[in-house]
């Protein structure tokens, strides 16, 4: 008797049923996208926003220490210490390597420019390609500072060619394919480089020649380190050092800047690791606020589809009230008439939800295609969350209309009074 009155209700109000349905389907798809967008485009964002360049820089740990006695600063007056080159491969050896997307060594130096003027040489990688373990990967400034631009060729790093700040070239006059004399030697100029930065003035060469104008070999000043992490929270921000063991392996395993910042430093002898923290704050600003807008969205999609599921169920239980009525004449309890209602209510909750999640699926998609030029992966897991958002909107908006249903009075109601 049970499943026929439920079969009935939807029998006999189509309409109203395909009102609500549509509701919870139109809500439930804008939800699953947005849910399947923020959990997915998560590290295709944060790829997207190495473009702001590394966010990460190693520096040696001496350089983080002063000397100071009586009031004075001890720390001699030098370029400080050196971190050892062949400890760079290192890095894809820690636990988040896999988020380590681009390295960059940097040693500059000071060399004369022809006869008289003094010049800084800034040796680096360029795109050389590194080994550890079975893995290889490609180390370089051509990964971890997309925005330099170069008039002409990328040297190669195992020449001798070198690139000219744009500002020092035109100073000099030179352009590609000319030679410069760098402390008595001649080099080849491969490009004219321009960064907006202090490089326009500078002179970039493969690091081995850096190395080789000031007589150390193997060594380099800084890592830049280009690196996909998660937005801060409270738990990012704490000392590792104050945690408990188990928070302490949640911390060490979630990819925060702070977290892969203390594997460099383990990775890499005698080094500090820190965040760049102009970079940084910005990637987490842009995530989180992307995040905050796809929530907002999904949320003011389930309560419009709640208010019409509400609206909806309100009126189909109105005009059903003689129904209601007879049931509660023959001896049905308020238990009774609420558990028709509910189960009516999660029957078409659980129909239009796994419509709704289809549809967002295809939405989902082509957001990923339009918007960021990526294919969005569903993961098996959020069909039933959708199913349970979808249930319990539909009974956040039924849930009036049925307390009412059960209070109704029969008597009133088989007269079809309110």
């Amino acid at each position: 008797m049970f499943v026929r009155m439920v079969y009935e209700s939807f029998r006999r109000q189509k309409r109203r049923k395909l009102l609500a349905g549509a509701a919870i389907t139109l809500g439930v798809g804008v939800a699953t996208a947005m849910i399947a967008v923020a959990t997915d485009i998560g590290d295709k964002i944060g790829r997207e926003l190495r473009s702001y360049g590394a966010n990460l820089v190693v520096t040696p740990q001496e350089d983080t220490l002063d000397v100071v006695i009586g009031g004075v600063n001890l720390k001699p007056a030098s370029d400080g210490a050196y971190l050892n080159e062949s400890d760079i491969p290192k890095i894809k050896g820690m636990f988040w390597r896999n988020n380590i997307v681009g390295v960059a060594p940097m040693l500059p130096v000071g060399a004369e420019l022809g006869s008289s003027n003094k010049v800084t040489v800034l040796g680096t990688y360029f795109a050389k390609q590194l080994t550890f373990g079975k893995e290889h990967f490609t180390a370089g400034v051509r990964g971890t500072h997309p925005w330099w631009k170069v008039q002409g060729a990328w040297p190669e790093d195992d020449t001798q060619d070198v690139l000219i700040g744009a500002i020092l070239a035109g100073k000099l006059g030179s352009k590609p394919g000319d030679a410069i004399n760098i402390s008595g030697e001649s080099h080849r100029i491969a490009g004219i480089l321009s960064t907006g930065g202090d490089e326009d003035q500078q002179i970039v060469a493969p690091l081995s020649l850096a190395q080789h104008f000031l007589r150390r070999d193997g060594v380099v000043r800084r890592i830049y380190v280009s690196a996909l992490t998660k937005p801060e929270d409270e738990l990012a921000r704490r000392d590792p050092k104050t945690l408990s063991p188990a928070m302490y392996d949640r911390w060490y395993c979630s990819p925060y800047v702070q977290s892969i910042a203390y594997q460099l430093q383990e990775a890499i002898p005698n080094s500090y690791a820190e965040m760049i923290r102009q970079v940084a704050q910005s990637e987490d600003s842009v995530l989180s606020r992307i995040k905050g807008i796809m929530l907002l969205i999904t949320l003011a999609a389930l309560v419009a589809s709640s208010l019409a599921v509400s609206s909806a169920m309100a009126t189909a239980i109105f005009e059903r009230r003689a129904e209601v009525g007879l049931m509660k004449a023959l001896g049905a309890s308020k238990v009774m008439v609420a558990a028709l209602f509910f189960f009516e209510a999660a029957l078409l909750a659980l129909i239009a939800g796994t419509v709704g999640f289809a549809g967002g699926m295809v939405l989902a998609r082509e957001i990923g295609r339009s918007i960021f030029a990526s294919n969005i992966v569903i993961q098996p897991v959020l069909f039933p969350l959708i199913l349970a958002v979808a249930v319990i909107v539909t009974f956040a908006g039924s849930a009036a209309a049925i307390l009412r249903a059960m209070n109704f009075d029969p008597v009133y109601a088989l007269r079809g009074e309110a």
